[in-house]
């Protein structure tokens, strides 16, 4: 194996318990600052309906977006997210960074179908920026729930 292999497994190793157990990889201050470019659509608003971000309304809410099911809040939601989230995704900080890059090209690849669409255009294609607003939405939300088996 190279260096440059070991290496790269080594990271990827060590980055997926970050992307795991709901904590970040991106910087939260600088994603707030990118997130300027999502809240033309979005907004972040906390369940008393206490505005976090005051936004558009165009897309969902993204108040609690980590380990909520895709398609699944109160909102309008194209097809295709919804049939992703019944297939069974769920949003993480992986998740979330592949699909805002391109959310057409994702939800085809996620879905396994060419014609699979996505309501949302914008692209944000730098994973730093993508990385860093997730930071950013999950530092903002409720703490992650406790996978411990209780109900």
């Amino acid at each position: 194996m190279t260096k440059f292999a070991a290496t790269a497994v080594t990271l990827a190793l060590l980055g997926a318990p970050a992307f795991a157990d709901g904590h970040a990889t991106g910087d939260a201050d600088a994603g707030e600052k990118v997130f300027n470019k999502c809240k033309a659509c979005h907004m972040i608003q906390d369940a008393d309906g206490n505005d976090i971000v005051k936004g558009g309304r165009t897309g969902p809410n993204l108040y609690g977006l980590y380990q909520r099911v895709a398609g699944s809040t109160d909102f309008r939601y194209g097809d295709s997210i919804v049939e992703a989230g019944e297939a069974g995704l769920e949003w993480n900080e992986e998740e979330f960074v592949k699909y805002v890059a391109d959310p057409k090209e994702y939800l085809a690849e996620y879905l396994d179908d060419k014609k699979a669409r996505s309501k949302m255009s914008f692209k944000l294609r730098k994973e730093e920026e993508a990385a860093d607003v997730w930071a950013y939405i999950v530092s903002v939300g409720p703490e992650p729930k406790e996978e411990d088996g209780e109900s």
